[in-house]
Parts: C-alpha cells; structure tokens; sequence
C-alpha cells in the first residue's frame, strides 16, 4: 500500500486533449496509463485493467476494473471499478464505438479512483458541450433519496421506474438496486 500512496502523489496526468466542440481541455484514460507506466516501473508494481460487460435489469454497462499489485509483496492486491452505460443507438456511432467509448470511459474513472484524480474541474464536470445554461437543472445525482424512489414507484411499472430513475437521476443500477433495497425495509 505505501508504493500505492507514493505513486498517487507522484503521478501528474495533464489535461493534454482538447474537444474542439464543447472547447475543453480533458484527460484520457490513454493520458492516465501514459502517465503512470514509468512509475509502475520505478516502484515494481504492476497494473491490470479489465472489462467486462453486464446487464441489471434491462440495462447494459460497462464494468471496468483497475487491480494494482505491489511486485514485491504477497497480498498487495488493490482493486477499484467503475460502470459505465452502453447507449447502442449513440447518434454518429457503431455498436462497436458505442462499446469502446463506454469502456473508455468506465477505464478513465476507475483509475482516477485508484490514482486519486481529481476530476472536479474535468471536462465532465463543467462542459456544456455548446448549448446554453438550462434554467432549471438537473436534479444530481445525490439528490436521489428514498423520497423521490417511492414518488416514482408509485407511477409506474419496475421497468418504467428503473428507466427513469437512471435518466433523471443519472444513477446506476447499483445505487438504484441499493435505494430499492432500503425502501423495502
């Protein structure tokens, strides 16, 4: 673990990409890996990263997984995921960029929680990729409580709320699933 925290605190992965669109500067899950394969060589430490593709409840995701291993130490391993959604009818993609923007994505977020990036300030945090200040935002996504879970369930079949909920929430199946739970006790 102490090679993981030196690496965290030593790793800088700039913001070298630029979406001309959104006029953004971002990081990629390629930046992050180039960043951090010189010190995974200087402290003898290794990182593997997988996906694997699930569905919960009718929607398809992404799970990406990061294990680091300290070389040098038995039961050293660290393992961090991250989801991300697979939209199959992306405007402008095929179903197989569909996939790859999806784990590339999924990749980005799970090494940014090994690494502890801060993405506060990300592109995904403030871009408004060209469109105007919507007055009436969003509600995000921790504003989701059990409040607003049964307020739905009330309206709707388990499809139709678990639809809705991820849309207007932006939650995942996991943190649906897990509000779901807590209500039925």
């Amino acid at each position: 673990m102490e090679k993981l925290v030196k690496i965290q605190s030593e790793l800088k992965a700039p913001k070298n990409q630029f979406n001309s669109f959104g006029k953004y500067n971002y990081r990629s899950c390629e930046d992050i890996l180039e960043a951090v394969k010189p010190l995974l060589l200087k402290y003898n430490c290794t990182l593997i990263v997988s996906d694997e593709i699930k569905e919960v409840t009718g929607i398809t995701f992404v799970q990406a997984t990061c294990t680091f291993f300290d070389n040098e130490l038995e039961d050293s391993e660290v393992v961090v995921t991250a989801q991300a959604g697979i939209d199959i009818h992306k405007k402008g993609m095929d179903i197989s960029q569909s996939f790859g923007s999806s784990s590339s994505y999924a990749r980005k977020y799970a090494l940014n929680g090994l690494f502890l990036i801060d993405d506060t300030k990300d592109s995904d945090a403030t871009n408004k990729h060209g469109k105007e200040e919507v007055k009436e935002a969003k509600p995000k996504m921790h504003q989701l409580t059990a409040d607003n879970v049964k307020s739905i369930i009330a309206k709707g079949t388990q499809q139709e709320v678990l639809d809705q909920i991820g849309k207007k929430y932006m939650a995942t199946t996991i943190q649906i699933k897990e509000l779901m739970d807590s209500i039925k006790k």
